[in-house]
């Protein structure tokens, strides 16, 4: 499995498991600029801005690792471009789903909220 696949397919996990929350998905793979999020999706009275990370092995580390510094702020721009385009005002939270794709070991699904 490739890079780009591995990342579907860990999107694809991730959404499944927000809906099983109770989450409505509003968007998916949201562009703005250079930069994109996830899932951007609604619990209760709350937006949900989520980045997904994906990795089939550790050797770079978890996946929840993969949301450095800068990977946070490029979210958070995004995320007030969303809010801003879309005339939103309620309350917002930015959340990591790290998965992990190791063969012959069931995936792990990490649901990290207000993550940063």
């Amino acid at each position: 499995m490739n890079n780009q696949e591995a990342g579907l397919l860990g999107e694809n996990l991730a959404a499944k498991l927000i809906e099983e929350k109770g989450y409505k998905i509003l968007e998916r793979n949201y562009r703005f600029g250079k930069g994109e999020i996830d899932i951007i999706a609604k619990t209760e009275n709350v937006l949900v801005f989520i980045e997904v990370k994906t990795r089939t092995n550790l050797e770079y580390g978890p996946p929840e690792l993969a949301v450095t510094k800068s990977k946070q702020s490029q979210i958070r721009r995004i995320a007030q471009a969303y809010l801003n385009e879309n005339n939103t005002d309620c309350e917002s939270r930015l959340d990591v789903i790290a998965i992990l794709l190791k063969k012959d070991q069931p995936e792990y699904i990490n649901h990290i909220e207000n993550a940063f």
